[in-house]
């Protein structure tokens, strides 16, 4: 299974190792605002969580990435391709999504992971679409969508919590969508 790079980040499979810090970004109400209905997680959800991602690598061949930073080996989050079944008017879909503690937060670092994720999406796993999901408000992750290239879809209420979300979708270029 894939290890992806760039010059700041490495984007790896999950391991043990990862629960506490990964723990500790999704314990945190800021991070998780604008997450489903914004509560935390805590460290038995979070491994929950990385092991429905290693599951999802397992059956799909993609999925949530590790983001680590090169430099100091520190978890920043993750990144990476899921299915977005909790909004079943886009399936069948593949929705890239990323989530970073705040120590990592406006330095470029969400969108150098996800334009890596988006290529690994487009030219390992041969998707032709991608969309991305954010709550209304959610303006970083909407600039991140912005700078990736994609396009607005829609706006819907995410039946999961009932807020409203924006979706946003990007093509594979070549491919007549």
């Amino acid at each position: 299974m894939p290890t992806l790079e760039t010059s700041r980040l490495v984007l790896r499979r999950w391991t043990e190792l990862d629960i506490v810090p990964m723990s500790g970004i999704n314990a945190d109400p800021e991070v998780m605002r604008w997450i489903g209905s914004g509560a935390t997680r805590t460290e038995e959800e979070t491994k929950t969580f990385i092991e429905r991602c290693e599951e999802m690598w397992e059956t799909r061949g993609f999925g949530l990435f590790a983001l680590e930073i090169r430099d100091t080996g520190e978890l920043a989050g993750f990144v990476g391709l899921s299915v977005p079944t909790i909004l079943p008017e886009v399936m069948p879909a593949v929705e890239i999504g990323w989530r970073l503690g705040r120590a990592f937060w406006g330095g470029g670092i969400a969108t150098e992971a996800a334009k890596e994720a988006l290529r690994f999406g487009f030219e390992n796993c041969g998707l032709s679409e991608v969309l991305s999901i954010c709550q209304i408000g959610n303006t970083a992750s909407e600039r991140i969508m912005q700078k990736l290239g994609m396009h607005f879809n829609r706006e819907t209420i995410d039946p999961s919590c009932g807020r409203r979300i924006r979706v946003y979708a990007i093509e594979r270029q070549g491919t007549g969508n």
